[in-house]
């Protein structure tokens, strides 16, 4: 396996890597924005009105990307196999 070879097969994990996490931190960014203009307009400053509900965003991001991910991953995963067996 050359250089090219394991360059090429690691960029395509870190871009699976940037869309399996992308749902879960994007929700997290506009549910942290939400929620800082809400203490911004409001002037309440406590630590668990911004924690709990990223927390329970983020955990419904990911139930619902789930499936995307391990699919991808799964498909990445046996790509990888099936072109290292035919070499």
């Amino acid at each position: 396996m050359s250089n090219t070879e394991i360059i090429s097969i690691l960029g395509e994990y870190l871009w699976a890597g940037v869309w399996i996490a992308s749902p879960m931190l994007l929700t997290a960014l506009v549910v942290g924005i939400v929620i800082g203009l809400f203490q911004a307009l409001t002037s309440v400053q406590e630590l668990t009105i911004t924690f709990v509900p990223k927390l329970i965003a983020i955990l419904i991001a990911f139930s619902l990307s789930a499936n995307f991910a391990s699919e991808m991953m799964l498909s990445l995963f046996n790509n990888s196999i099936i072109d290292y067996i035919s070499r």
